[in-house]
């Protein structure tokens, strides 16, 4: 971890459930298809920095198809066809702040403009939701939201569905914008995410604080 993360982050490293939760990735890796690949695990910091991050989206699980997860919650590489979820953002995107609905899955423009695409879980076994879930991850991940929540300037953090919006009680809401809804998911899209409006309402959020809003086009 190459990026102005890795000073905030490093003391993680020397807790007892890091070393667990290594062994338990690479004892996964061993016996199993684990996703994203090695060297992708850590992408949604090395893409977007602590210093320019503006606005932090949760994710929960990666997809766990071949080829799905690239390290950026919710979003997959150009070619690879794109989850019912996505869609519907990209739905949302649209009816929102205008944006064309893209041809592929890349949110790799977000992230590069300041958007933190953070699943709380950053590994998991081919075609197994949920299964390196309660192994450490989400103790490393809420670091990273104590971190960004610790930001002098504010941010805007979007939480879409019940396992996001949990993280709320971790955010001091006096000095970030929070923003809830449904999950983007088919199974929930149409109960409180569609007209939610998240992108148009973070970047008001931000121009509020005197801060740049997202280019949301991708």
């Amino acid at each position: 971890m190459t990026t102005d993360w890795n000073p905030l982050l490093r003391d993680q490293f020397d807790e007892p459930y890091w070393s667990e939760l290594m062994a338990f990735v690479q004892r996964e890796r061993a016996e199993h298809e684990v996703y994203p690949p090695h060297d992708e695990v850590f992408a949604a910091l090395h893409f977007t920095s602590f210093s320019n991050t503006r606005v932090v989206i949760l994710g929960q699980d990666p997809y766990h198809g071949p080829q799905q997860a690239h390290g950026l919650c919710f979003s997959v590489r150009p070619g690879v066809a794109i989850p019912p979820s996505l869609r519907n953002i990209h739905k949302e995107l649209h009816d929102d702040v205008g944006v064309d609905i893209p041809r592929h899955g890349s949110l790799q423009n977000w992230a590069e403009h300041g958007v933190l695409l953070l699943n709380t879980t950053l590994t998991v076994r081919a075609h197994a939701a949920a299964s390196h879930q309660g192994r450490g991850w989400e103790q490393f991940t809420d670091r990273i939201i104590d971190v960004v929540n610790s930001k002098s300037t504010p941010v805007v953090f979007i939480l879409w569905g019940a396992a996001a919006r949990k993280k709320q009680m971790m955010i001091d809401a006096s000095r970030h914008t929070v923003i809830e809804s449904a999950h983007p998911s088919p199974l929930s899209a149409r109960n409180g995410y569609f007209g939610s409006r998240p992108f148009s309402q973070a970047n008001e959020a931000l121009i509020r604080q005197g801060l740049d809003p997202i280019d949301w086009r991708l």
